[in-house]
């Protein structure tokens, strides 16, 4: 493959969680699978909420902030992963609700210079019993403002 991966501005904004590109990640062409893109950016913002306390260990009703729904997934390729190794994903808010918010991320090189694949993803709170819109807990919201992205 010839394309070359963009070059992108520093991080300046939101965080930079590092992942594993394996082997086995690759598909038949030697490429990246365009299914582990969305994977290696979950278990990055599960790591990052980790952090924060927020997870789900098979409870609902404890889950708080964690329980969640994915409402919208856009991706866009800019240029192939050809090789296992390090890189990283940036991670960023672009919105935060009352119920919901929207974030963005880039799948880039480890020291984030170089984007392969960005996007944004829309998830909604939900309560555990009723599997309606809830109100993200103040501790969520004061850890997302931390990663609020600047207005342009």
């Amino acid at each position: 493959m010839t394309a070359e991966a963009p070059t992108a501005p520093a991080v300046s904004h939101g965080r930079l969680i590092p992942v594993t590109v394996h082997f086995d990640d690759l598909d038949a062409l030697g490429l990246l699978h365009n299914a582990r893109y969305p994977l290696m950016v979950e278990r990055a913002w599960t790591e990052l909420w980790h952090e924060h306390g927020v997870r789900f260990d098979g409870d609902w009703a404890a889950a708080g902030d964690a329980c969640n729904a994915v409402k919208e997934l856009r991706i866009t390729y800019e240029a192939p992963v050809t090789s296992p190794g390090g890189y990283a994903v940036h991670l960023w808010l672009e919105r935060l609700g009352t119920t919901g918010l929207t974030y963005g991320f880039r799948f880039c090189s480890a020291d984030g210079t170089r984007t392969y694949a960005h996007g944004t993803r829309v998830l909604v709170r939900l309560d555990a019993t009723t599997m309606r819109p809830a109100p993200w807990t103040e501790t969520f919201r004061a850890a997302g403002r931390e990663l609020l992205r600047p207005a342009d």
